[in-house]
């Protein structure tokens, strides 16, 4: 068996003595793992950086095996992220949380082209509302995606104002009534409507957050959020603050 890929390093674990196992996600095979003989030593160190894009070759003798690497970086974007905190813990946080959500060898195409154009973007001034997005489209993906068209309650189109934590559903100022402290908040931002609202994204961060935590991660046996993500909302948190806030207060978690 044998195959060729570009795909997005996510992680790499030590194998043995010299070797390590790669984590890749690629197009078409979706996150696959594979043994890359001396993947553990320094040379290799610097090439074998989460969110690096790797062109591999994936050989084994059955299918089912674990399979070997052999590998080429095209590009590598750590050292890039290194430049700018809030790019280092994006790139640090969709890596883990691909690696989390994503089960081994299921095709994503969609997913795996919206995550090329977000790493591609890291650096941008809007990229946290970018994040946000991808964030949706991550549980859209693994089968918990948000239903933000109409209000569950009447219908209605417009004044979505909420979120059940629920069912995912929109829910209208007027639907929402005596339930709305119940209810979770569904800002401009996830909407595709943030226009440079730094708030709007935090609070879009939150309700992702809780489908995250709350859906996802119990269908996953219940395992923790990786706590890359968690970094990465603080820090845009702290950031929407304004300047003469930041230092003085604690950013509130996703």
């Amino acid at each position: 068996m044998e195959w060729r890929a570009e795909g997005i390093l996510l992680g790499v674990r030590r194998h043995g003595e010299h070797a390590a196992i790669l984590d890749l996600f690629t197009e078409d095979r979706g996150r696959h793992m594979g043994v890359l003989k001396g993947g553990a030593s320094r040379k290799m160190a610097p090439l074998l950086q989460p969110g690096a894009q790797l062109d591999a070759t994936w050989r084994a003798r059955l299918d089912t095996h674990l399979g070997a690497y052999g590998i080429d970086l095209v590009r590598g974007r750590a050292a890039e992220a290194m430049e700018d905190r809030l790019s280092l813990a994006g790139l640090s946080a969709v890596c883990a949380l691909l690696s989390f959500a994503l089960p081994e060898r299921h095709a994503y195409p969609g997913l795996y082209a919206r995550t090329l154009v977000l790493l591609d973007g890291l650096g941008a001034d809007r990229w946290p509302e970018a994040y946000l997005t991808w964030e949706l489209a991550l549980l859209e993906e693994t089968g918990f995606g948000l239903d933000l068209s109409a209000c569950a309650v009447t219908g209605a189109t417009q004044g979505l104002a909420y979120v059940s934590p629920r069912t995912g559903r929109a829910v209208s100022a007027a639907g929402a009534g005596e339930w709305a402290d119940r209810l979770l908040p569904l800002p401009a931002a996830l909407l595709g409507m943030a226009g440079g609202d730094p708030l709007g994204v935090v609070a879009g961060l939150r309700t992702t957050g809780h489908f995250l935590s709350g859906h996802l991660a119990p269908s996953l046996g219940d395992k923790p959020l990786p706590p890359a993500r968690q970094r990465l909302v603080d820090l845009i948190a702290l950031r929407a603050q304004p300047r003469g806030d930041q230092g003085r207060t604690q950013p509130p978690s996703g």
